[in-house]
């Protein structure tokens, strides 16, 4: 392979003074699968969103397609124009259009045509379909899809766009003949949430993209199949190159070196946590692909759970409230006994049980309304006066929680939303924390919280433990679970895999046992 799709050199990107990409250079050849892989905050999601048009990099950083240079920072949308195509995790498909019309969304957004045969582009579709082996309903809604069936519409999508923009003859002006040679398809964590048979039936239809003479950028956390599907791979760690190799030999411990930048070595067991009275046990819960999945917390205590993408640690919190569908499951808080498969939020802040989302814009506050309105709507019936609010006893609360919490600006009449977001996430744990709940579930409590903010949510959630409360935190972030738990669980492929406590816990350590996690679900499955 030695004709140029793609390629960064010297890329490099800020935030605020910290380099998230230094210097790096990154080619794809044509006809290649090429694997980006690296650890959370590695620089994978920078990358793609600069090739996307969605940040500019720093200055001095260059990218040419097909062996001509395209000026940086890319204007939104100018990928498709240059022959380039994305599918995110999440698809991006409308799940109440059909098959048909999602595959056509793009066309018809840049369309000046007043009228469209359907049929005719029924009929296309399934031309499409079957040029890939693919038995797919045009006329389906997308709801009634399963999940491999969307992923594998997304690509399709993707390609078929790539299809209509990329060039002929290897320029990067518009204009096409009707193939993908030269094309770029970046495939952006596409397969954890996909059974094993599942994810052979994705794989298939990227060899037939790439036998016609496209390119795949392939961004996974797994391993194994970076090693089944790609031709080469290139590992970032820490924003620098860690280094690019050929695939094809390479032994998964030679990845996972470069990966997390050491051996993986075996887990010593750190000493017994402490004996606690166990106040919470969830027995049996099942959703998705997690499968009776059991686990305790003492009192007291901050429990860590944490996986690789698509071991399905993330759900945990939003079962155990009732944010999620569970198919069945057991919650025993103290006295109480909660049927997952019927628990709503409603339900289990009354049972003592607090939420804490990662997403604290729209799912956690109201960034248009007061502080003062967020941080007290859990408490209203202790701030009426003579059959009404009492806006002053509001304002006078959320004052004193504001001091407790170091707020900063701790001006309750500010709209949350003029907050940084390290004092944004104050102001919601004070908003639960103040009911003294039995059960605190976080989902990432720190994400987009910066570093001197960051000890005071942990100082924080370590106060709420310590005057009694359990504590139940998913995160990615294995530094942030070494600072803040008593023990991390390790997920993978829906269940308990792993356990770390006492001298084990440490980013590191806990680094490994994901891959170690990955490593032994695999061969179990196998």
């Amino acid at each position: 392979m030695t004709a140029e799709a793609l390629a960064f050199r010297n890329l490099s990107k800020s935030f605020g003074g910290q380099r998230a990409l230094d210097g790096v250079d990154f080619h794809l050849w044509r006809g290649e699968v090429h694997g980006l892989l690296g650890q959370n905050g590695s620089g994978k999601s920078t990358l793609i969103k600069i090739l996307a048009g969605y940040h500019a990099p720093d200055p001095g950083s260059t990218l040419s397609v097909r062996g001509e240079s395209v000026p940086l920072p890319l204007p939104p949308g100018r990928f498709r124009t240059l022959g380039i195509s994305f599918v995110h995790q999440h698809l991006a498909l409308t799940p109440t259009l059909s098959v048909v019309e999602n595959l056509l969304v793009g066309r018809l957004a840049a369309s000046r045509a007043l009228a469209l045969s359907w049929s005719a582009e029924a009929a296309r579709a399934r031309a499409v379909f079957a040029r890939y082996g693919l038995d797919l309903d045009p006329l389906a809604a997308v709801a009634k899809l399963g999940a491999v069936e969307r992923a594998l519409l997304a690509i399709v999508r993707a390609v078929e766009e790539m299809r209509a923009a990329a060039p002929v003859g290897g320029g990067v002006g518009g204009g096409v003949g009707g193939g993908v040679g030269g094309g770029v398809l970046v495939l952006d964590e596409p397969t954890p949430f996909l059974p094993r048979r599942d994810v052979e039936r994705l794989f298939a239809l990227i060899r037939s993209v790439v036998a016609e003479g496209a390119s795949v950028v392939f961004v996974s956390h797994d391993v194994d199949e970076v090693l089944e599907i790609t031709d080469r791979a290139t590992v970032l760690r820490d924003g620098r190159v860690a280094g690019s190799i050929e695939t094809r030999g390479t032994r998964k411990a030679d990845l996972v070196r470069l990966i997390i930048g050491r051996d993986l070595e075996p887990l010593a067991h750190g000493a017994p946590p402490a004996a606690r009275e166990s106040a919470v046990r969830a027995a049996a819960v099942s959703a998705g692909f997690i499968d009776d999945l059991a686990l305790e917390i003492g009192r007291g205590e901050v429990v860590g759970i944490t996986g690789l993408l698509g071991s399905g640690y993330e759900r945990v919190p939003y079962l155990l409230y009732g944010g999620q569908p569970a198919r069945r499951g057991r919650l025993v808080i103290g006295a109480d006994a909660l049927d997952l498969a019927t628990l709503t939020p409603a339900r289990a802040i009354r049972a003592g049980i607090v939420l804490i989302p990662g997403d604290r814009a729209t799912a956690a506050a109201i960034g248009t309304l007061p502080i003062t309105d967020n941080v007290t709507m859990p408490v209203l019936d202790t701030v009426f006066h003579a059959w009404a609010l009492s806006r002053r006893g509001m304002a006078r609360l959320a004052g004193e929680l504001g001091r407790r919490f170091e707020v900063v600006p701790n001006r309750p009449a500010l709209p949350l939303s003029a907050l940084s977001g390290g004092n944004a996430q104050k102001v919601v744990l004070a908003k639960w924390l103040q009911t003294r709940p039995r059960l605190i579930l976080l989902d990432e409590p720190t994400q987009g919280v910066d570093v001197g903010a960051r000890q005071n949510v942990f100082a924080a959630i370590r106060a709420a433990a310590a005057d009694g409360a359990c504590v139940l935190c998913a995160s990615s972030d294995y530094e942030q679970l070494a600072m803040l738990c008593d023990r991390v669980l390790i997920l993978s492929r829906g269940r308990v895999a792993a356990e770390l406590a006492g001298g084990a816990l440490s980013k590191e350590r806990i680094a490994q046992a994901c891959y170690h996690a990955s490593d032994a679900a695999t061969e179990i499955a196998a």
